[in-house]
């Protein structure tokens, strides 16, 4: 079986999907990515053929203006172009990606071209959420699109109605665009478009103890369990001198996206109010040190599941590959969600007792240390090595078994 792993979105996107292609490669099977330029280079040094779809994402993801000089919104003429060129590229890449494979697996919510694709050749294709609030559920809200100016709803007894606005707003959205494109592939059009994008079988690759589908009856969602890619990579020789010279510190990190403002010096001086060092990842966000004390570290890239089982907090954005690594590892942690589905996990963070969920937006030192103080309270540190007990490591395999055995059933 030759299959296509696509997504357009950053590392917190591409890296599950990565892991579901090592477990495809170890029970026998071929595996293609078509994935931003970004992540061609470190996907090809793992011997996995990539297409390059869209543009550098780094290059449009530097960090976000002072409020003393916001950025200049988008033009509704500018948005426009901005979506017809989507949509233009999706379909072409991912139809060129896609020659010879038998099954295409579609990861995060812009999949607007690989379900036609996938039609068009008579293969099945397979969308997969990373978050239970990427599919529609009367129980849970939308994720939240800032750029939109959405923000999080409250609390509701049922969000139906949320959820039939989201969808009116994705036909408006992609709808003439797509259905265009589907006729010219001899495709009848799509009146849903969300529901097409994540089709009537939706997959959700998250862990059920930290991200349970809200109803377990529901057949219609096959949940795997999250896609998590092993890493023995060793920690830095700096790295490690600097965990070994005193107590554990404080990692902060907002992965592979801009941060509100400049958020380091909160960062570090909300550490050593607490009396803790800090480490300071420098991601997309560019992180970095506010003076020379010997009491911080900025770093790179490194192995987080390694590094998180020998921190005293994680305080992160909320992106569900690092607040799944944190409670694996059974780290405290403080979320400062921005947008989409971070604010689910740092909600969820909150239910679980495993650490706090800071304000969205930009944080003070203030409210930093007073977020940082409440996961160094040990019941908080006794509850994550509980929930770390729980979550699982096997849900890349398991979908990995259930393409096989939906190729198989489509061979029948």
């Amino acid at each position: 079986m030759r299959v296509l792993l696509s997504t357009i979105g950053s590392r917190g996107d591409v890296q599950p999907l990565l892991a579901l292609a090592v477990e495809l490669k170890a029970l026998g099977q071929d595996v293609r990515l078509c994935v931003p330029p970004d992540f061609r280079e470190w996907i090809e040094g793992l011997g996995m053929p990539v297409t390059s779809i869209g543009p550098d994402l780094r290059s449009t993801a530097k960090p976000k203006a002072a409020p003393a000089a916001p950025a200049t919104p988008i033009s509704p003429a500018l948005r426009r172009q901005m979506i017809e060129g989507t949509v233009a590229v999706q379909f072409e890449t991912i139809t060129a990606a896609a020659q010879g494979c038998d099954v295409i697996v579609g990861a995060t919510a812009l999949q607007v071209a690989a379900p036609s694709v996938a039609e068009a050749m008579g293969i099945p294709y397979v969308f997969a959420g990373y978050c239970p609030v990427v599919l529609p559920s009367p129980r849970h809200a939308p994720p939240v699109l800032d750029s939109l100016g959405d923000t999080p709803a409250p609390a509701m007894d049922d969000y139906s109605e949320l959820w039939a606005a989201d969808a009116q707003r994705w036909n408006d959205t992609w709808g003439s665009l797509i259905n265009s494109r589907r006729t010219s592939l001899g495709l009848e059009p799509v009146s849903d478009v969300h529901r097409y994008v994540i089709t009537d079988r939706p997959w959700l690759a998250a862990d059920p103890a930290l991200g349970p589908w809200p109803d377990p009856a529901d057949g219609a969602v096959f949940q795997t369990g999250a896609w998590i890619l092993p890493d023995e990579t060793p920690l830095s020789s700096e790295l490690e001198a600097f965990l070994d010279a005193g107590e554990p510190p404080v990692y902060f990190g907002f992965g592979s996206i801009r941060a509100p403002g400049n958020p380091s010096q909160a960062m570090i001086e909300s550490a050593r109010a607490l009396g803790r060092r800090a480490i300071l990842y420098r991601g997309w966000a560019d992180l970095s040190p506010i003076d020379d004390a010997p009491d911080c570290l900025t770093i790179g890239d490194l192995n987080q599941q390694t590094l998180f089982r020998r921190v005293a907090a994680v305080v992160h954005h909320g992106g569900a590959g690092t607040t799944t690594a944190g409670a694996r590892a059974g780290a405290p942690q403080v979320v400062i969600p921005q947008h989409y589905d971070q604010h689910y996990w740092a909600r969820r963070v909150h239910d679980l007792g495993i650490g706090t969920a800071h304000a969205p937006g930009a944080p003070t030192t203030d409210s930093l240390t007073a977020a940082l103080e409440r996961t160094q309270d040990p019941e908080v540190a006794d509850r994550a090595r509980a929930v770390a007990a729980t979550v699982r490591s096997d849900g890349a395999r398991v979908a990995a078994q259930g393409l096989i055995a939906l190729r198989s059933r489509c061979l029948r």
